[in-house]
Order: C-alpha cells, then structure tokens, then sequence
C-alpha cells in the first residue's frame, strides 16, 4: 500500500530524539508552522464550503460533522462551539465521531476502519437532502468517514470534504474538497500534529464564515453569542454598548427586556419600540443585525 504525504518523512527527523529539548521544540514548532501556512492555498474551497453549510442551516437542514480519531476530535471541536459562539440550536448540528462516547475515554484506532459502524451511525443520524455532511480525514481514506460520506451522498445531502493527501478517496464524489497539503509529519503518520493543526484552522475559518453568512456576526462581534454564563453576560454588556453607544448599565437593561437577544437590544437601543417590533425587524432582514439597523433608522 503506497503511503500519503501524512505518512511520509520529515527531512528534520533524524537524530531528532537526541537534540537539545529546545532544539527539538525548534523543529516541531517549525513543523507546525508549515502546516498552518497551507491553508492559505484552500481558502477558495472553506469559502465554498461554508456557503453550502450556511444554505443548509437556512433551509432548515443541518451541519453533520464526521470524522475519527485526532481528525474527528477537530471536527468535534468545532461542532461544539458553534451553539454557544453563534447561538446555532444544538439540534442543528450532529457530531458522528468513529466509537462515539467511548472515543473520548480510549481514542482506539479499530472504530475508523468499521463501515457498519458508519452506516449504522448514518442510519441513526437520519442523514438527508437538506443537510451539510463536512467529512474530514487526515489521510483522506479512512474508512469510518468514507462510508459515512458515501451515505450521505446517496442520500442527497450535500458533502464536504477535507484532507491532507492530495487525491484523496475521500473527495471522490464530493461537492467541495478542502485540501490541506500539508508536510510530512515530524513524528511520522503523528497527524494529531501539522495535520490537526491545519484542520482546526480551517475549521476555525469555515464556521466563523458560517456564523457571518448567517448573520451572527456585526463589525467583528458574536451577535447571536449564547450567554449562559458571568462571563458571556458581561461580554453580551460589552457588545451591546460597543454597537449602540449606550452605557454598560443601560446595556444590562435593555439586554434583561430582549431576554438576552444582543440583536435585538442593539435594536431596541436603536429606537425599536419593544422587543416583538425589533424580532420582528430581524426576521425580515434575514437576521443580519446590520440590515435591521438599517431598516429601522
């Protein structure tokens, strides 16, 4: 079986064991450097990407993330955070990571090669024509994530795909292939290093490029932020006074009568008489705070 550049050797590897710990703390770092230089080159495709999954989420589908070992880690990552940073219902996002729970007591290799496991998986997950499967896999040809991309495509749904091997299986049949080519790993076939670290950045970008199609974004704030905690109260405070002008103090209040909506305290700032008449400025804007602003000022 012919190996992928995620198997292949780092031409800074030898005699790496025997350097100075800061000598070879140079050559991971430089490692993980190169790795996230990459992504620069796919910006075109996460840009693809994150339009099919915001179109998704608008039609009332939803975003599956699926993916196994380090990879599915990234994947799930991501998933986890948007509820919170973007306000997305978690009932619109779907983790499928190879073994499930168990993955996140012993991340065991065997669940990536099970395709039953997969289809399984799918099956449960009720994959459809509505929803955005975003398929990732280091080596591009696991076997976990290709029968769950393979599904998914019979099934209508729109698939993205990224890995790190150029001709991956893994973007056979895909609507976007996302390519990350990254080096050769310094410890080799160690993916959870330049591989990981180039997926959660594109990762990062993808959904915060969701979050802005949405609308959950104004001016470089999280908008649609869910604050269910000290922390994410004050910071709602902060946004809404940024955005409006308006004190901290008057900030709390107006975010207390929107039931803790930014948006529509931003609104109510802004002159809408009550929290229905800014929600209802929201929905016709297509939620994009900006466009409501406009309508009402």
């Amino acid at each position: 079986m012919a190996a992928g550049r995620t198997e292949g050797r780092h031409d800074q590897a030898s005699g790496l064991d025997e350097r100075q710990p800061v000598d070879a703390l140079k050559v991971l770092a430089d490692g993980q450097k190169a790795a996230a230089a990459v992504v620069d080159a796919a910006l075109g495709d996460i840009a693809a990407a994150a339009r099919l999954a915001a179109d998704a989420l608008l039609s009332d589908g939803r975003l599956v993330y699926a993916g196994a070992g380090s990879s599915g880690l990234m994947a799930m990552a991501d998933a986890l955070e948007l509820p919170g940073t973007y306000g997305i219902s978690r009932d619109r996002i779907v983790i499928l990571l190879a073994g499930g729970a168990a993955s996140l007591e012993d991340l065991a290799g065997g669940y990536e090669d099970d395709r039953d496991l997969a289809l399984g998986d799918a099956e449960a997950a009720g994959i459809g024509v509505k929803d955005c499967v975003i398929a990732v896999s280091a080596s591009g040809s696991t076997p976990y994530v290709l029968a769950l991309g393979s599904h998914a495509k019979e099934k209508g749904a729109q698939v993205v795909a990224m890995a790190n091997n150029p001709g991956a299986a893994l973007f056979d049949g895909a609507d976007v292939s996302i390519l990350l080519q990254t080096p050769p790993e310094v410890i080799s076939g160690s993916t959870r290093m330049g591989a990981g670290t180039a997926q959660k950045i594109a990762f990062n970008l993808f959904s915060t490029l969701v979050g802005i199609h949405l609308g959950h974004v104004h001016d470089g704030h999280m908008v649609n932020l869910k604050a269910d905690n000290i922390k994410l109260k004050g910071r709602a405070c902060r946004i809404v006074s940024d955005i409006s002008g308006v004190g901290l103090d008057e900030a709390e209040r107006l975010l207390a009568r929107s039931e803790g909506s930014v948006k529509a305290a931003v609104l109510l700032a802004a002159g809408a008489p009550d929290t229905s008449a800014a929600q209802a400025a929201l929905d016709r804007s297509g939620q994009s705070l900006r466009r409501a602003l406009k309508a009402i000022g």
